[in-house]
């Protein structure tokens, strides 16, 4: 899954983005573990369709059928959670990786509050053409005070 707009509706603080971390670290918990399940199951699908050509009597098809409606309901229960997420107003990035972004304004501009699944808060920020790699610390890059909303940036 992709996720690359800007469009935000609201803009976080960093007190505002960590605050709201207890929930969105839950929702990233399912959404990690049910894709990467997602990820397993497809390609030993993949593997299996690859390693053998399947007779119409093969014992094995209804097995098979199985574990490919499992990964159908999985992947339905993916986008509940990453729609869980939008609705909360941030962005996942990485079904995967537990990427999520936080829509902020930083020294006037639209930015992201960057947050990854196993870090305790949220310690870093990018440009919003920009990547996890090309992500920068919140403590040397800017201080707690240019990071905020502003009175323009709530009508959005």
């Amino acid at each position: 899954m992709s996720f690359d707009s800007f469009d935000a509706q609201k803009y976080f603080t960093i007190d505002e983005a960590n605050a709201m971390l207890p929930l969105v670290r839950a929702i990233a918990a399912d959404l990690v573990n049910v894709s990467r399940t997602v990820v397993d199951r497809r390609q030993r699908l993949d593997q299996i369709a690859a390693d053998q050509v399947r007779p119409d009597d093969d014992p094995y098809a209804a097995e098979l059928a199985q574990i490919e409606e499992e990964v159908a309901k999985d992947s339905e229960r993916l986008k509940g959670y990453v729609e869980e997420l939008m609705q909360l107003g941030v962005e996942p990035k990485s079904v995967t990786l537990g990427l999520v972004d936080f829509p902020t304004m930083i020294d006037g501009r639209p930015a992201y509050l960057c947050w990854k699944y196993d870090e305790p808060e949220i310690i870093a920020w990018h440009e919003i053409n920009a990547g996890f790699a090309q992500r920068k610390s919140l403590v040397a890059d800017i201080s707690a005070d240019h990071v905020g909303f502003t009175e323009a940036a709530e009508d959005f």
